[in-house]
C-alpha cells in the first residue's frame, strides 16, 4: 500500500509499503479520511516524538474509515463497520488509571499511521478506543475526533459555568475548538489571535470578542487596551512561554488559567508569585484526552456541535504531503486539511 514514512527532520517520503499481518483481536481499518495536525507538524520539524513516533514509520493520528479486514480472533467487529479510533488507549491498570487520568496513563499505547490506505488496529485500541459511526456521519467529520477530546478534556478540567468570560489565546485549530464548545456550553468567549480567515472563523463558532494579534506580540498589552476584562477563564492554545505569562495577567482574582498549549522542551516562565497567591489563582495544564472525552467528542460531532466544514479548509492528496508539510513548516495558515489517501 502507497504511505507516508518519516525518516527524521523533515524528511517525509511517499513509499510502498507492505501492510502488516493482523494479530489476534486486531482489526485492518481502509482509510476514508485523514487530516493534518498541529502535533503531526511538530513530529514533522523534529523528525520524531519521544512518546510518539521514532522513525522510520508511517505517521498522522487523526482518521476515520471502514473495517476492512478483522483478524480471526476479533470479537465484536466486521468488515463493513464504520468507524472512527483514537491515537491511544491506556492500560486500564496503573496509578493513573485507576484514579480516572487515563490521559496520564504510564503505559499509553499509540497509534500513528493515518497519512496510509490502511491502517492495522492494536487489540487492545480496538477493543476500548474504536467506535462505530452513525449511519449518516461523515467520515472527514468523525476524523476531528481525537484533537477535539483534547479540547473536551481542557475544557472540564476548567470547569466553566454559564455565562463564563472565557479568553482563548491562539485561533489555530485547538484554538477554534475551544471556541465552540465554550460558546456551546454558554460561556461569553474573546478570542486573541492572528490571521484574517481563523478570526472571522472564530466569530462564526461564536466568539462575541475578537483580539487582531497581527503584527503585534504583547498579548496582555493589547487585550487590556481593548478593554475586555476581568476574564473568569483564560486558555492558553499557542504553546510559547511568553503567551504563558500573558495568561496569568489576564485572568480575574479567583480565575483560572489553563495552560494547555504545550511550549517547546527545555523552555520555562516567570511567574509573579505575589499575584498568584494573592488573586487565588487556579493555574491547569490539560494533557492528552480519555476513552470518556473519546466519546463525549464522537457525541459532539454526531450531533453538529463540531463539523469539519467549519475546519477543514483544504484538500491534497497523499502525494502531495511532503510538499504541504513543507509550506506548513514555513508558515502555511490553513486550518486542517485533508488528506486524500487513495
Amino acid at each position: 500500500m502507497k504511505a507516508a514514512v518519516l525518516h527524521g527532520r523533515e524528511d517525509v517520503r511517499i513509499e510502498e509499503i507492505a501492510p502488516r499481518p493482523l494479530q489476534a483481536g486486531e482489526v485492518r481499518i481502509q482509510i476514508e479520511a485523514a487530516l493534518t495536525c498541529g502535533t503531526d507538524l511538530k513530529v514533522f520539524k523534529r523528525g520524531y516524538h519521544a512518546k510518539m513516533i521514532v522513525p522510520p514509520a508511517v505517521f498522522g493520528h487523526e482518521f476515520a474509515g471502514v473495517v476492512c479486514e478483522v483478524h480471526p480472533q476479533t470479537h465484536g467487529w466486521k468488515v463493513g463497520d464504520r468507524v472512527v479510533a483514537a491515537n491511544s488507549v491506556p492500560c486500564e491498570v496503573c496509578l493513573a488509571c485507576e484514579q480516572g487520568q487515563e490521559n496520564l496513563c504510564e503505559d499509553l499505547l499509540f497509534l500513528n499511521g493515518a497519512y496510509a490506505e490502511s491502517i492495522a488496529v492494536p487489540a487492545r485500541l480496538a477493543g476500548r478506543n474504536l467506535h462505530r459511526l452513525k449511519p449518516a456521519t461523515q467520515f472527514r467529520d468523525a476524523a476531528l475526533v481525537e484533537p477535539l477530546a483534547c479540547v473536551v478534556q481542557g475544557l472540564h478540567d476548567c470547569a466553566p459555568r454559564t455565562g463564563d468570560r472565557l479568553l482563548v489565546i491562539g485561533a489555530g485549530p485547538i484554538g477554534l475548538m475551544f471556541v465552540a464548545l465554550a460558546k456551546h456550553q454558554g460561556c461569553e468567549v474573546t478570542v486573541a489571535g492572528r490571521g484574517g480567515r481563523r478570526l472571522e472563523l472564530a466569530r462564526k463558532l461564536g466568539a462575541a470578542h475578537i483580539v487582531d494579534m497581527t503584527g503585534r506580540d504583547d498579548v496582555a498589552a493589547v487585550v487590556k487596551a481593548a478593554g475586555l476584562l476581568p476574564f473568569d477563564i483564560v486558555i492558553e492554545a499557542v504553546g510559547k512561554p511568553e503567551t504563558w505569562q500573558a495568561a496569568v495577567l489576564l485572568v480575574r482574582k479567583g480565575g483560572k488559567v489553563n495552560f494547555f498549549g504545550g511550549c517547546p522542551a527545555g523552555t520555562s516562565v516567570t511567574l509573579d508569585t505575589g499575584l498568584i497567591h494573592y488573586s487565588n489563582l487556579t493555574l491547569l495544564a490539560s494533557f492528552h484526552h480519555t476513552p470518556r472525552t473519546i466519546r463525549k467528542a464522537l457525541d459532539y460531532i454526531e450531533n453538529g456541535v463540531v463539523r469539519a466544514i467549519d475546519f477543514v479548509d483544504g484538500e491534497r492528496s497523499l502525494d502531495e504531503l511532503p510538499q504541504l508539510f513543507a509550506e506548513m513548516a514555513r508558515g502555511n495558515r490553513s486550518v486542517k486539511t485533508l488528506i486524500l489517501v487513495r
